[in-house]
Order: C-alpha cells, then structure tokens, then sequence
C-alpha cells in the first residue's frame, strides 16, 4: 500500500461527508496550520487530513457542476431547454 492509499485508508469517515461538513473542517485545518500553534508531527497528521478533504470537496464540487444546467431560451423569451452549464 502506497503512502496516498494509507492516507485514504486513514481518512475513510471524509467520503461519507458533505460538502459543507468537509470545507468547514478544512477551513478549521488551515487556520489551525496558519495561526503556527501545532507541533511537527500534528501538523503532518492535520495537513495530510486537509489534503483528503480537499480532494473530496473537489470531487463533490465536480459531481455538482455535472449536474448543473443553463437554460435556454428562444427570442421571445420563452423556455426552450436545457444544455450544459460551461463554467467559463
């Protein structure tokens, strides 16, 4: 088992997350990293459990965004569809 694939094992409770459950533990990680109050080894253990969340939240977010549609509309103004939103 490569170390990625430990990290994964270690973090296994993040897929079962939301999306706003995961970003809110993150952003407690990171203020935790910012603020410089945690030794070495702890932060380590945190940074590689914000690197699991954030991967999850991307993945999240992707899953969101194949989901999401544009509506379309004739001239008139009047509904025609739906395609694909492009986020650019």
């Amino acid at each position: 088992m490569n170390t990625t694939s430990k990290a994964h094992a270690r973090h296994a409770d993040i897929r079962e997350m939301t999306f706003e459950r995961a970003l809110k533990e993150l952003e407690a990680i990171v203020g935790r990293l910012e603020r410089g109050d945690v030794e070495l080894e702890e932060s380590i253990v945190i940074y590689e459990r914000g690197e699991a969340l954030k991967e999850h939240c991307d993945r999240l977010l992707k899953q969101a965004e194949a989901k999401v549609e544009k509506l379309t509309f004739n001239a008139d103004g009047t509904p025609r569809g739906t395609e694909p939103l492009d986020p650019q």
